[in-house]
């Protein structure tokens, strides 16, 4: 089995991780996404504390680490979000249907104490799955 580390240019990480792992499973390939907080460059802060523009932000973020591994959110098979405040599922749950339209993850949305992203209000990690 071959695992691949994948990690887009110009992608700054805080820490010792890969955004992603492209696992090779014979004919198809599964694709596991680490949380993903609304970038910020190499700061450990948002460049935002608007919960819609941070949303979006972190959607975008996936969906370029997805096509680096040769994924789209079509492919995104479950999703975890978390929120700082649970009162976001408001206006998360409709920008969620819009990037899920089509693949209808399963899915788990739980509220956390905490970030290590300052001002973050979400994070999202993904799993995709993809024939060869």
């Amino acid at each position: 089995m071959k695992i691949e580390n994948i990690k887009p240019e110009g992608y700054v990480m805080k820490g010792v991780y890969t955004p992603a792992k492209k696992i090779d499973l014979g004919d198809n390939y599964l694709i596991f996404v680490s949380g993903v907080q609304a970038p910020a460059g190499d700061v450990n802060e948002v460049a935002t504390e608007d919960i819609k523009e941070q949303t979006e932000l972190v959607f975008q973020e996936i969906s370029d680490i997805l096509k680096e591994a040769g994924a789209t959110l079509d492919d995104v098979v479950k999703a975890v979000i978390y929120l700082k405040d649970i009162s976001d599922f408001e206006i998360v749950s409709p920008i969620r249907a819009k990037y899920f339209k089509n693949s209808m993850p399963v899915s788990t949305m739980v509220e956390v104490g905490g970030f290590v992203r300052k001002g973050s209000k979400i994070e999202i990690e993904v799993t995709a799955f993809i024939s060869k």
